[in-house]
């Protein structure tokens, strides 16, 4: 069977925020890796109005079948009632570094 690799983004209002969840997917082996980048600058429609707000966003590479895993947790950790949780394959890489993502998320 053939691992299917994947970055899930996920953006965060505050850099503690952010942290939490990272440190929190890596200590439990749900993703090999989060990026923290900031500032993010995010427009959005909300609630029937429009919003221009500063956040932190994380990718969190690992594998597909630990997005439910990464949904359940992302979401018991975010102050977001919706929070931005979507994922996109990994479509090539560093064999080096996708072996060793996979390992670091099994």
């Amino acid at each position: 069977m053939e691992l299917e690799l994947i970055i899930v983004l996920v953006t965060c209002g505050s850099e503690e925020e952010a942290l939490k969840i990272s440190r929190s997917l890596v200590e439990e082996r749900l993703a090999a890796c989060v990026n923290l980048i900031s500032p993010v600058r995010s427009i959005y429609r909300w609630e029937g109005k429009i919003w221009d707000e500063k956040e932190w966003l994380l990718m969190i590479k690992t594998q597909r079948k630990r997005f439910k895993e990464i949904e359940t947790k992302v979401k018991s950790l975010h102050s977001y009632s919706v929070p931005e949780i979507i994922a996109l394959p990994i479509i090539a890489g560093s064999s080096s570094y996708l072996d060793w993502l996979a390992e670091m998320t099994l």
